[in-house]
């Protein structure tokens, strides 16, 4: 998979999803079916953000085989949910550091079930971690204050996707605001995952955002 900034990785969009009921989440599911490839899929539990999500894994099971299916956690102690959702069909758990007990029983959990990868959320420094990035299949940086889809894009968080390229070589995914105008500063900073969210569901046409975003990070 060679390509693009770091000359190791393909760069990809990933479609993201934060919703409290059910009946909204496979509605979206069903829309992208046509187009999309990766979803990211956010749970939220109240505790390390302001704000609530459908926390179920059991429905996401019939679309398994029609997706990548990737687990963001902004919740406590994001190991617990790891296993109930890689039975759902998951295959990528990202959780956020900020609370996580143990870096590396997180770590050695997920890799049990697929990749696994680490959150930074917007007040998280690179240089505050202490474990081998060699460890993980990928980091994500944050590029709002995690909790909310719709918000601002912070383009002082791509400094972070810098120094985790300064210590590793692992791909980086950006999630915050990611959109056709700010696409390609996260993507010459190194990212090569990019999340995007309300940019699709907002749009009249889903399909057509996805296909702007994904023309924008392809090679010329």
């Amino acid at each position: 998979m060679k390509d693009l900034i770091t000359e190791e990785y393909v760069c990809e969009i990933a479609v993201g999803i934060l919703e409290k009921e059910w009946s909204e989440i496979e509605k979206k599911l069903e829309a992208a079916k046509g187009f999309a490839k990766i979803i990211h899929v956010d749970i939220a539990d109240g505790k390390m953000v302001p704000n609530t999500s459908f926390m179920d894994p059991k429905p996401f099971e019939k679309y398994a085989k029609d997706f990548d299916l990737e687990l963001h956690m902004m919740v406590e102690n994001p190991i617990q949910y790891i296993k109930p959702f890689a039975a759902a069909g998951f295959k990528r758990f990202v959780g956020h550091v900020e609370k996580m007990p143990s870096i590396d029983e997180f770590i050695a959990e997920g890799q049990l079930y697929g990749e696994v990868g680490l959150a930074l959320d917007k007040g998280t420094s690179v240089n505050s971690l202490n474990f081998n990035f060699e460890d993980v299949d990928c980091m994500t940086v944050m590029t709002i204050q995690a909790g909310f889809s719709g918000q601002q894009f912070m383009e002082d968080q791509l400094q972070k996707v810098k120094d985790i390229h300064q210590q590793s070589m692992i791909p980086v995914e950006v999630d915050g605001g990611v959109k056709d105008t700010n696409i390609m500063f996260a993507k010459n900073a190194g990212a090569v995952r990019f999340v995007a969210t309300s940019f699709i569901w907002g749009s009249e046409n889903p399909a057509e955002a996805y296909k702007k975003l994904t023309d924008i990070i392809s090679p010329q």
